[in-house]
């Protein structure tokens, strides 16, 4: 067995069928970041939210297929914790943190950034990483991402934190 790789099924909770199938699975990292355009409690939750949902929904991520996510913001930042938006989302058991980015002379300003540790059988090149808003500048190598309909993704938003809240 490689090393960091794990025999698994997805979303399977039961280790007979875990051990039956043999499936590779590796704890990938996704990338995500965004910005806001002030350093309120709802425009941190609102580009957090669009930003986690962009990558759950580009990359079909499960939350209990989630070791962990890291959350950072820069020093312009704290009106709220990043990682509230993710528990809206109804990621109620995944461990969550939040931290500062190094401030680095010139960087882009007002960014949330997030690390998301996921066990998955997909390659690393079937990440698909989501940067947003101006944080595109961030990696344009990796903003491949098809035109957003911010609307229809809100109401999605909104149907997740709806469905968790029940």
């Amino acid at each position: 067995m490689n090393v960091g790789a794990v025999t698994a099924t997805r979303h399977c909770n039961n280790f007979f069928e875990v051990w039956a199938t043999g499936m590779t699975v590796y704890c990938r990292g996704v990338r995500g970041a965004t910005t806001v355009q002030e350093n309120t409690k709802e425009a941190i939750l609102q580009a957090t939210r669009q930003m986690m949902a962009l990558l759950i929904r580009r990359n079909q991520i499960e939350a209990a297929d989630v070791a962990s996510v890291t959350f950072t913001v820069t020093k312009d930042i704290n009106a709220e914790f990043p990682a509230l938006a993710a528990r809206q989302m109804g990621w109620l058991e995944v461990p969550l943190l939040c931290g500062y980015e190094i401030d680095v002379p010139g960087s882009l300003q007002k960014c949330v950034r997030a690390m998301v540790l996921w066990n998955t059988p997909k390659k690393q090149s079937e990440i698909q990483h989501v940067y947003i808003h101006d944080a595109v500048r961030l990696r344009p190598d990796l903003c491949k991402l098809p035109p957003v309909d911010w609307s229809e993704l809100e109401n999605w938003i909104q149907e997740q934190m709806g469905s968790k809240s029940q």
